[in-house]
């Protein structure tokens, strides 16, 4: 039974604890409409509360009948019920973003404040493990690293993912059984969109030609590669903390120069003094999205030259200054 394998899920990553209250991300598809009905049973049984959130995008006219859709259920199953509605696509051309990031962008920013309104500390979403799997494809087409093969974790900060060791055909079969009558949005049918591509193209074709069982092959490559990035993760920040020397703060209370000990620092692995860089970036900024991997290699050459007096300007916003035996890291703006 898959309600024993979600409960497993929860145990294994302590995704939801007693008198934890948990919004659901709710489109109405199969995969979430699984995860309402597995979650409202099990609140029962590990005493915890659930809200259902829908975002209703404006993109496809049934857009209408799949937030009613999952209005009813919320009414049947007596869940407080939040809804937003979104017009994606005028705002991913007015923000010059792609509609899938922009979506994407709309809904955790919804779920957020949604969460703080009512006091949830948890929200979970119902991706599976076929999700997981195009996800490591998407990530390995793109050039990522590491990081990106670890794929799509069950626990993230406050988000959760009580469905991640689902396969897609097992909730189809489930919605069957139960009748639960999803919502199909056609649109993942087409192939506009990388992941759809992935998920209707090029892992059929796997599947096919290569390796019938890919989607769990992907699954270890993805536990190999979280269980090297945390320890990895682990000594970044052992190291971080022997060769800062100050984080220095404006009058915002907000970092904008890190200092670290150039000598220890060209001591350590190359790996290591890459984290740590972008350790430090993310400090600085709360993101290292335009910090490429050109941009690594040169600041960590910089240092190991142990040249005084010289800097590197990777985007307008970042410097990177060699002085005194120091490795100066400086916000500008």
């Amino acid at each position: 039974m898959i309600e024993d394998k979600v409960l497993k899920t929860i145990k294994k990553y302590n995704l939801i604890e007693k008198k934890d209250k948990v919004l659901l991300g709710v489109s109405g598809g199969p995969d979430s409409i699984t995860m309402l009905y597995i979650l409202n049973e099990l609140s029962k049984k590990l005493d915890f509360e659930i809200f259902v959130s829908h975002i209703n995008h404006g993109i496809r006219k049934e857009a209408i009948d799949d937030e009613k859709y999952v209005e009813t259920w919320c009414e049947k199953l007596n869940i407080p019920f939040f809804v937003l509605h979104s017009k994606v696509e005028e705002l991913a051309k007015t923000e010059k973003l792609g509609v899938e990031e922009t979506g994407r962008k709309v809904r955790y920013e919804f779920f957020d404040k949604i969460a703080k309104k009512i006091g949830a500390n948890k929200i979970a979403v119902a991706h599976n493990k076929n999700d997981n799997s195009e996800t490591i494809i998407m990530n390995i087409l793109r050039g990522s690293g590491s990081k990106g093969l670890c794929g799509i974790e069950a626990k993230q900060g406050n988000i959760i993912r009580p469905m991640i060791e689902l396969e897609r055909s097992e909730i189809e079969k489930f919605c069957e059984e139960k009748n639960l009558n999803p919502r199909i949005d056609k649109t993942n049918f087409e192939n506009e969109y990388t992941r759809n591509k992935i998920r209707n193209i090029v892992i059929p074709y796997i599947k096919e030609e290569f390796n019938p069982n890919i989607v769990n092959s992907l699954e270890r490559l993805a536990e190999i590669m979280r269980e090297q990035e945390e320890y990895i993760q682990e000594e970044t920040e052992k190291q971080y903390k022997n060769v800062v020397i100050s984080e220095i703060k404006n009058d915002k209370d907000v970092y904008n120069i890190i200092v670290l000990d150039l000598k220890r620092f060209n001591k350590l692995p190359k790996i290591i003094e890459k984290k740590i860089i972008l350790k430090a970036i993310y400090k600085l900024f709360g993101t290292v999205k335009r910090i490429e991997k050109i941009h690594l290699e040169d600041i960590i050459k910089l240092c190991n030259n142990n040249i005084g007096n010289k800097f590197l300007t990777p985007n307008k916003n970042l410097k990177i200054v060699i002085k005194n035996k120091q490795i100066h890291i400086n916000k500008l703006k």
